[in-house]
């Protein structure tokens, strides 16, 4: 079974369903209920996440989404050894960096973006969830 990596700012189209950002990962999330793959996410989106839907919806609805979406995702440990890679990695953003090891560490096939260049340097397939959607992986 696949494991798709998803990052922050996809978990928000989903969440915050953001104009039609929101259609094809709905459409990924429809697969993981249906156990054809799994979705990893980080720790630290499910904060960042939290934080920019409070501008918009109000806590009680903010934690319901959470609520929901946790139940088919795995979550990423944190461990000292990924925050160490990614403070001595390249990447010119920590929050990528910190993204980018949580899914090398939690053994992700593939990385779900809207900024694949922010992942120039993966060693992992980089793609939108439109892309992957349209590859049949």
């Amino acid at each position: 079974m696949k494991r798709l990596y998803i990052d922050a700012k996809v978990m928000l189209d989903l969440l915050a369903t953001r104009d039609l950002f929101w259609i094809p990962i709905g459409k990924i999330v429809s697969m993981a209920e249906k156990k054809k793959l799994s979705i990893i996410v980080s720790p630290i989106s499910f904060a960042t996440v939290s934080y920019l839907l409070s501008k918009i919806e109000k806590h009680a609805q903010i934690l319901e989404k959470l609520r929901d979406f946790r139940i088919l995702c795995e979550v990423s440990e944190i461990s000292g050894t990924t925050i160490d890679k990614a403070l001595n990695s390249d990447f010119s953003d920590f929050e990528d960096a910190l993204q980018y090891y949580y899914a090398t560490d939690s053994t992700c096939d593939i990385i779900i973006t809207r900024n694949g260049k922010d992942f120039k340097k993966s060693v992992l397939p980089v793609m939108t969830a439109d892309e992957f959607l349209k590859s049949r992986l």
